[in-house]
């Protein structure tokens, strides 16, 4: 696969061949995305739908979204073979290939415009809360996302008792710690004082009254949801590797290709796509596989 990959990028060949061979075993009559969590349904549609349009010219087949409750609804749309690709965190990819390690292929992932695809989890507060840390947390409500968020949940379910020396159960140390869904509704939770800190993902790179160069905060103060002077971080995480774009397994090669390639192509085709597409500024897109995400895997395995 990524030999094909390889080979369809250098030639840039979006051709629109999967519309042109579809016979025999390349034949699909359609292709549905899963779009994860983390804003309102219609705000997913909409940065997604240039996407949309672009694959439904490239592939000759009806293309749809579907904006499923939470990050389970895509992993179990991939697993069920009722989504045929989906933007997957790190994590959602590691439960995906726990429960099935046949069922999709990474095949894509963000590039920062460092060339790394790396990201973080970060949390932040209201400035004029006075929490400037961890450490002023103790007591607190402390907001995550979803369950099977990477940043959002696994990534500082780990490293953050690490550095508070207790455990993520409320009243521990945190007086409370609550799941309020997704990235959004983390991020207008704290701007609304509704809890004193919550956790979302960002690339770190730029400014943080921008909200950085990309990332759930850089989409929320585009929208207007957040003035970022109005919130201080207080935690970073290490590096996490960004997810994966992955693709069912058992699609036709040609489709995985000129999806791949599309995708790559993106930022020169359209830049106003790809901004909206990867939620704000970034290089673009380069090959992943499996291997890139062999550390989160374990990580989910510990807590299972």
């Amino acid at each position: 696969m990524k030999k094909l990959i390889a080979a369809a990028l250098a030639t840039t060949a979006l051709t629109g061949a999967a519309a042109a061979d579809n016979h025999g075993e390349d034949k699909i009559d359609e292709f549905r995305i899963g779009i994860l969590g983390g804003e309102n349904a219609q705000d997913r549609l909409a940065s997604n739908e240039c996407y949309r349009a672009k694959a439904e010219e490239l592939l000759g087949v009806p293309v749809k979204l579907f904006t499923p409750a939470d990050y389970d609804g895509v992993i179990q749309g991939l697993l069920g073979d009722t989504i045929d690709m989906a933007w997957l965190g790190a994590s959602a990819y590691a439960k995906t290939y726990l429960t099935d390690p046949d069922a999709v292929e990474p095949i894509m992932v963000k590039t920062n415009m460092d060339k790394s695809y790396g990201y973080y989890s970060v949390g932040f507060a209201r400035k004029d809360s006075d929490i400037t840390s961890l450490d002023d947390m103790e007591g607190k409500v402390f907001a995550f996302g979803d369950p099977n968020s990477t940043s959002g949940y696994l990534i500082p379910s780990i490293e953050i008792p690490q550095e508070v020396d207790a455990s993520m159960e409320s009243g521990d140390y945190f007086g409370e710690v609550k799941f309020v869904g997704g990235h959004e509704q983390t991020i207008v939770a704290v701007a609304n004082g509704d809890v004193d800190a919550g956790v979302t993902w960002a690339d770190g790179m730029g400014a943080w009254e921008d909200g950085y160069n990309s990332g759930a905060l850089r989409k929320a103060a585009d929208a207007g949801l957040v003035d970022m002077n109005e919130l201080v971080e207080i935690w970073k995480s290490k590096p996490i590797p960004e997810g994966p774009i992955v693709l069912r397994s058992d699609l036709p090669e040609r489709v995985k290709v000129d999806i791949a390639t599309m995708t790559a192509s993106l930022p020169y085709m359209d830049a106003d796509c790809a901004y909206n597409f990867m939620a704000g500024e970034a290089l673009g897109f380069q090959p992943i596989d499996h291997d890139a995400y062999v550390s989160i895997i374990e990580a989910r395995k510990s807590k299972m």
